[in-house]
């Protein structure tokens, strides 16, 4: 089970490039769904990492970790805006892999010794941010002249990746004390706020704008809802 959840999580990234390339997405469509998985993203990043964690940790040290989760994901953010263009396809690989990380390490981690239903809301709401971020970037790229077989196969990269991340937090952690754990979780949780300040909100406001809190305000109700049912 934990492996499935991981794969359709990831394999979302594949199935969005490809909605991107070969169907049709208004931004308006887009940014709608980029804020309903980011107010999905709010509750998962406070109930599921970060408030578990630091009811297990010194509250001082747990929080610190959040900040510096969230501070290293700026800082990475910042330098890989800086580094490549946003149209270069290195960029938006590593822009990706940068967003992806940490909330695909988190799922993983967050499924050790879990009943998978308990992390729905995590797993649903990267589901949803996946979908149109892929769809999105994809577009892009083929508006900007790259083929539809490299632009599939950069994806396809990007979802492997992640894919791995997620293993990864799973199964190399398994055995790691239970307090790295909940540091890793806090960090993990505030690298996932950061991400929604620079990179989530702002864009779905741009495209959709004021709808957009709606839609957040839907996919944080649905979030709740979720986790209700682990």
């Amino acid at each position: 089970m934990t492996i499935i959840v991981i794969l359709v999580v990831s394999g979302a990234l594949v199935a969005g490039a490809a909605w991107g390339v070969y169907g049709s997405l208004s931004e308006a469509t887009e940014g709608f769904i980029v804020a309903l998985a980011g107010g999905a993203l709010i509750v998962s990043a406070v109930l599921e990492l970060i408030e578990p964690s630091i009811k297990e940790v010194p509250v001082g040290w747990g929080l610190a970790v959040v900040l510096a989760g969230a501070l290293v994901f700026a800082g990475l953010d910042y330098l890989v805006d800086e580094v490549w263009s946003s149209g270069a396809g290195g960029g938006l690989l590593a822009a990706i892999t940068l967003d992806g990380v940490p909330e695909n390490l988190a799922l993983g981690v967050s499924l050790i010794g879990a009943d998978p239903m308990a992390v729905a809301a995590l797993s649903g709401s990267i589901l949803l941010s996946n979908l149109p971020e892929a769809a999105g970037g994809a577009r892009r790229m083929s508006q900007d002249g790259t083929s539809d077989g490299e632009t599939m196969w950069l994806w396809g990269g990007a979802a492997v990746l992640l894919s791995g991340a997620a293993l990864a937090g799973h199964y190399l952690l398994a055995d790691v004390p239970e307090e790295i754990l909940m540091y890793i979780r806090c960090f993990a949780g505030g690298a996932v706020v950061g991400s929604l300040a620079i990179e989530v909100f702002p864009k779905a406001f741009k495209q959709d704008n004021y709808v957009a809190g709606v839609a957040a305000g839907i996919g944080l109700c649905v979030a709740l809802y979720l986790d209700t049912l682990g």
